[in-house]
């Protein structure tokens, strides 16, 4: 049985990438951070009791930015494959918490590549890059485009880029870059554009909220399906030489227009809904990002199976069932309806 080390793995990918592995046969080890709150709920449904049996699943509390723990944790566990998923990952914030976000971004692939060199296990190992290190290069953007990132979460990515490849070629590990665009889910945080718009405009459409606060619109991004994308993480570590993939649709589309089709898919009128405030513009913006992943299609066979539209989709019906539930709350008196219920 193959063992894997997952980060973040109570994060979108990480929760995907689990179901995933357990499938493959897997055994899966999960870094969480140790909160007064549960917060694996994208995974409580994979979990078993580590007493049963038929356990597969074991987490571990443990912070990015606190090395010694992981070399403990690798000559313990001695996986097969790591996957470092685990990152302050949201851009807008980045810009708020800049120095954390070097640390943890930038420097917590440091610390776990370091302890991969120290304890000489033989794991390979999947690094989580990110289409925002392209920042302003022109679209379309594959693994010889040059980085111009736009962000303290791009620079730090940028960074973690760079010193996997420099661990690759002086230490000779197998450490490979996945260099993925934008990738969603009904899975995704909720602060996410693409999850913010799907969530308000299904509680505008139960009335249990009536505007819905954006940015800048004309942004353009290349969105897949989260479940499409864990697959090319596994694919690159199932090779026989570590390289670096672009993982992306082939397609752009602005925020304007993923806003236009889910209020239109609910028969709503989004112009009486949406407003701008431009607290949520970035002091940097990435104006387009289209990524070309002929290189994945034909190395490691992998193509998106989740259109545009099958995305839109999925995502309006997973949060249709969450709004109706509260909408529930809401009629039986035990939320009061402030027409900003999640706010």
């Amino acid at each position: 049985m193959k063992k894997a080390f997952v980060t973040g793995i109570t994060g979108q990918d990480g929760s995907y990438l689990t179901e995933f592995l357990l499938n493959k046969g897997y055994e899966v080890h999960g870094l969480i951070r140790r909160s007064s709150s549960f917060n694996t709920d994208r995974i409580d449904h994979l979990y078993h009791d580590f007493h049963t049996p038929d356990a597969k699943l074991f987490l571990y509390y443990g912070d990015l930015s606190v090395s010694g723990q992981f070399m403990d944790l690798l000559n313990s566990i001695k996986p097969d494959e790591i996957y470092h998923l685990g990152a302050q990952s949201h851009v807008r914030v980045s810009f708020d918490l800049p120095e954390y976000t070097g640390d943890v971004t930038g420097l917590g692939t440091l610390r776990i590549l370091e302890s991969i060199r120290k304890t000489g296990i033989k794991a390979k190992f999947y690094q989580a890059s990110s289409s925002e290190m392209f920042g302003a290069a022109p679209p379309p953007q594959n693994e010889n485009t040059s980085f111009q990132p736009r962000s303290p979460y791009a620079a730090a990515k940028v960074y973690s880029y760079y010193i996997t490849r420099n661990y690759r070629d002086a230490y000779g590990l197998f450490a490979a870059n996945g260099i993925l665009f934008n990738h969603e889910s009904p899975r995704r945080g909720e602060t996410f554009v693409t999850r913010k718009i799907t969530r308000a405009a299904t509680q505008i459409k139960l009335g249990l909220k009536d505007k819905l606060y954006l940015g800048n619109l004309d942004a353009k991004r290349d969105w897949g399906y989260a479940g499409d994308y864990v697959e090319a993480m596994w694919l690159m570590l199932q090779q026989d030489r570590p390289d670096d993939f672009v993982v992306a649709t082939g397609e752009t589309h602005s925020v304007r227009e993923f806003m236009e089709r889910v209020f239109a898919k609910l028969d709503l009128d989004y112009k009486k809904y949406v407003a701008i405030d431009k607290r949520y513009f970035r002091p940097t913006e990435v104006d387009a990002l289209l990524g070309d992943a002929s290189k994945a299609k034909k190395l490691l066979g992998w193509e998106p199976k989740v259109s545009f539209d099958m995305l839109i989709d999925m995502m309006i019906a997973a949060d249709m069932e969450l709004a109706k539930k509260e909408k529930t709350l809401v009629d039986a008196g035990f939320c009061s309806n402030n027409k900003n219920f999640n706010d």
